[in-house]
């Protein structure tokens, strides 16, 4: 019996320092990501530390490192205003309310304007501080999308011609959605766009927190209720998987876009920027996690994945 247990206990023993020494073999890389805290209009918001901020991947619970909120020396953001250039010129009724939007942004935050059309963004000011000047920068759409219009695309061309910097990096987009560049290839009666899912992992991989806002296009032909349910849902996709929030009423104009826009200046005031560590595989790739809290009301809005670099050859 006492033999019995004293080979027991070795192989108990044998089995820690094994794991341990295997836990040791993984070495982790920090990653970060913005992540937006939101609560009901009617409560009050809470202290969120640290501690109270969970990551999780699978099962496995990350470690958090970093709980920082985007404010002060910590606010700095990158905000692009993008419009789709098929857009209906109904939309020339609110641009006083979105030059109203820019100029009120804060001195942390940099603006820019552009125009999405034949699968790029025709750039109308680049990012500034000067809020007066991107203002300016609004134009009436055009109503043309040009020989070949995506929406998709033209997001994934902007996010490639972004600037490298620290600064949190968000996009409001005005579309209808609609991928006209499919229609020729066959793809116009698909449900989900090959192109919502690359601008979604780009989304991903560069940090970038794509907000839509519903604006009907130009011509009725485009606007059939299977191709506008359509672009609404994978424009709400786009938002929703690179953390950003996805703003429509029906497949009219919206009355008025100031809800909207209010509601963005909420969620850009309540951002944080999230710190943890990641297992590295032997490719840099993006990875799934799940950001969450146990705090009664909160809700945390994050991208769905994350992009880890590769292991180092020494790990």
């Amino acid at each position: 019996m006492n033999r019995f247990l004293s080979v027991q206990s070795l192989f108990i023993a044998l089995a820690a320092i094994c794991t341990t020494f295997s836990q040791a073999q993984v070495a982790t890389v920090p990653v970060k990501m913005t992540v937006t805290v939101s609560v009901p209009r009617d409560k009050r918001m809470p202290e969120i530390k640290r501690e109270d901020v969970f990551v999780r991947r699978g099962r496995d619970r990350l470690k958090v490192t970093e709980w920082t909120p985007a404010t002060g020396a910590n606010a700095g953001m990158d905000l692009f205003i993008l419009i789709d250039d098929a857009s209906d010129p109904v939309l020339g009724s609110h641009l006083e309310d979105l030059r109203g939007f820019i100029t009120s942004q804060p001195a942390s935050t940099s603006v820019g304007v552009g125009y999405m059309r034949n699968a790029t963004v025709q750039i109308a000011q680049n990012f500034t501080s000067d809020h007066d000047a991107a203002a300016r920068a609004v134009r009436l759409p055009v109503g043309n999308v040009g020989a070949f219009g995506s929406p998709y695309l033209s997001v994934m061309d902007l996010m490639r011609r972004w600037p490298e910097h620290p600064n949190r990096r968000q996009i409001i987009m005005f579309s209808d959605g609609i991928d006209r560049a499919r229609r020729g290839m066959g793809g116009r009666f698909l449900t989900t766009i090959p192109d919502v899912t690359s601008a979604s992992e780009l989304a991903q991989r560069t940090g970038t927190m794509i907000h839509s806002i519903y604006v009907p296009g130009r011509s009725r032909l485009d606007r059939n209720f299977f191709e506008a349910n359509n672009g609404i849902n994978n424009m709400a996709q786009l938002s929703d998987r690179s953390g950003g929030e996805s703003f429509f009423l029906g497949f009219g104009s919206p009355v008025t876009i100031r809800p909207y826009l209010d509601q963005l200046n909420d969620i850009f005031g309540n951002q944080y920027i999230l710190g943890f560590e990641a297992t590295p595989a032997r490719r840099a790739g993006l990875q799934f996690v799940n950001v969450s809290t146990e705090i009664p009301g909160v809700d945390l809005s994050a991208a769905d994945a994350v992009w880890v670099p590769a292991a180092s050859a020494n790990q």
